[in-house]
């Protein structure tokens, strides 16, 4: 077991909170005690209005020109405190499905007390596409808006709702500004807007740190039974969570039991460490009891702010394997408006193309692009050879080009549309070629050092990432239309055999696709897939077991490879920006001498 790992379990044990720091005081048992007593019992005094208490006003307004939700009608309403100033940005409280007259009385009476900051709470509603405009309608949002779980809805609050909410003034012309600091800003809801809730922040952390879920709906509605096991696998993020549910809440069994899907997710994230607490009670589908226990909850989730929420560390011990404590992802500046081609030398200098302008950059060692060459030809992939000879495939042109040291390029071969690519240490390459229609098998071929040519395979479907373990004993080839990667064995004659969809990733709500763009393996025999929902990493049995995500906000990821002096320093890109990371296991280049692998089993 490693040192991070042991103090993780340690953590879970002792019942610490895992994203606590210095600046960030633990909760005081008897906050949650208290509010695990008020679940059953009335309104609080914090819940009701006082004589002297500055009373907040509300500002009504609708989005109907929705680009992320077209043809909807979404109304919303804003809260702004009495002693908010312009001149400071204000926190902000989402809530799902409308903000109404209990939640405006908490925040009156918190923000007077000092308990949580002057906060601007913005409530909004389901988007509707009416047939007869207030009556009938053709079509109800609410689920596919909140129950998602990709990131449509964020995108929707982030750049739709929130600019529209800043063009606002309350009635004495106040102007409202909203601070964008994900430290400053909350999110809550009730069961379908619990799970909305907690997705705005997990897939925007960098604009929602605190999340209060009332009878969240994490069950198979669209997916949000997957939840606990992504929070398992993937790298904590920075986000607090309060969870509250009954023990008879099942609003609809066929989607399966409330309570114990949020039972599911709270132990995900207490495993993945989290700042997580929770208070069950004894009601079904109900949000009233989450309404009693607003107040408390809200000094909860505000408590030790202005401090940032802290990200914990995970029990997951393949995260604890291959991430170093303290190497977060480095964004790799410079003036490219794309990245494409990834590829690395035997120096640990990685290559890439600026998909905007045709440049080919290098990355040197200090993470700084530099030019090194000009209006170079579209490549469908780029790979370098043990002898630092750099392979390019040019499916325009049919053609497969070589570089040297020197810059004096050749034709490698001719007539192979070809896509991605690699060269082996025996000055082999392997380049995949799409068929010429959409449902034409996708060929794998064999290009020899001798310049003979020979099918290794047809894939059914077109190829994406490919790679050798590395021992060279199995060939994996990725698909962008499927959440597998096929595995086939490689018996030392070129010609691969024995395919099947191996691995298994999670797939996740992408609409545009499940698959995968790019793959690379560690010497240990991982496998590491760029997908839409980050980088999955497989172990030898096909199973994921960890995820790494870029930094929010990143598209999906979209290409991958080995760099770095010692090739540790792993190197990806979302389409836009590249980013590198240092990574405990190093990396297997695809032109390295094949090295033997851990012995493994059938577990």
């Amino acid at each position: 077991m490693t040192l991070s790992r042991a103090l993780a379990l340690l953590a879970l044990a002792l019942g610490v909170g895992p994203g606590v720091s210095g600046s960030e005081p633990a909760a005081a048992p008897e906050i949650i005690q208290r509010i695990r007593g008020e679940l059953s019992g009335p309104l609080t005094d914090d819940s009701k209005p006082h004589p002297g208490i500055p009373k907040g006003e509300t500002i009504d307004g609708v989005i109907s020109d929705s680009r992320v939700y077209p043809g909807t009608e979404n109304h919303f309403r804003v809260y702004v405190p009495a002693q908010y100033n312009p001149a400071t940005p204000a926190c902000l409280v989402v809530r799902l499905d409308g903000i109404g007259e209990n939640e405006t009385t908490v925040f009156d009476n918190l923000i007077a007390k000092g308990d949580m900051p002057v906060a601007i709470g913005v409530g909004i509603s389901s988007g509707v596409i009416w047939k007869t405009k207030g009556g009938e309608a053709y079509r109800w949002n609410r689920s596919y808006e909140f129950d998602s779980t990709n990131g449509n809805f964020p995108r929707f609050v982030l750049e739709e709702l929130l600019p529209r909410v800043e063009t606002l003034k309350a009635v004495d012309g106040r102007q409202i500004r909203l601070s964008h600091d994900g430290k400053d800003r909350a999110v809550t809801g009730a069961s379908t807007g619990g799970i909305g809730s907690f997705t705005l922040a997990w897939e925007r952390p960098d604009a929602f740190s605190r999340v209060y879920s009332v009878i969240g709906t994490f069950v198979s509605m669209r997916g949000g039974h997957d939840y606990p096991a992504l929070v398992r696998k993937a790298e904590p993020k920075a986000v607090r969570i309060f969870l509250e549910d009954g023990s008879t809440d099942a609003w609809n069994p066929l989607f399966g039991s409330w309570y114990t899907a949020n039972l599911n997710m709270e132990a995900a994230l207490a495993f993945a460490g989290y700042d997580v607490e929770h208070a069950w009670g004894e009601h079904g589908h109900d949000g009233g009891p989450g309404n009693v226990i607003l107040p408390d909850v809200m000094r909860w989730l505000w408590r030790g702010w202005p401090a940032p929420v802290q990200a914990g560390v995970s029990a997951n011990d393949k995260l604890a394997e291959i991430l170093r404590p303290g190497e977060a992802w480095q964004r790799i500046d410079g003036d490219y408006r794309g990245v494409a081609g990834l590829a690395s030398n035997p120096k640990g200098e990685v290559f890439f193309s600026d998909t905007g302008s045709r440049t080919l950059y290098r990355v040197d060692a200090g993470g700084a692009p530099e030019v090194v060459s000009v209006n170079a030809p579209p490549v469908g992939g780029r790979a370098f050879g043990p002898d630092g000879t750099l392979y390019a495939t040019v499916p325009s042109e049919g053609t497969i080009l070589a570089t040297d040291a020197q810059g004096r390029i050749r034709r490698v071969a001719e007539g192979i549309r070809g896509g991605r690519i690699l060269a082996t240490a025996a000055g082999e390459l392997y380049v995949s070629e799409p068929g010429v229609q959409s449902d034409e098998p996708c060929r794998i071929w064999l290009l020899k050092p001798d310049g003979a040519r020979a099918l290794a395979d047809e894939v059914p479907a077109s190829v994406t990432g490919i790679a050798f373990s590395p021992d060279k004993g199995l060939f994996f080839a990725a698909e962008r239309s499927t959440a597998r990667i096929d595995s086939s064995v490689a018996p030392g004659d070129g010609v691969l055999q024995d395919r099947e969809p191996f691995y298994w990733l999670h797939a996740g709500d992408a609409p545009a696709g499940p698959g995968t763009e790019d793959v690379v393996v560690d010497t240990v025999g991982s496998l590491y897939a760029a997908t839409p929902l980050g980088i999955q990493v497989c172990d030898r049995n096909g199973r994921v077991r960890a995820i790494l995500w870029l930094p929010s906000p990143s598209g999906p990821v979209e290409g991958l490879c080995w760099g770095g002096a010692g090739f540790d320093m792993l190197f990806a890109t979302d389409g836009r920006t590249l980013y590198r990371r240092h990574l405990r296991v190093p990396g297997f280049p695809q032109w390295s001498q094949p090295v033997a692998l851990p012995k493994a089993n059938a577990g």
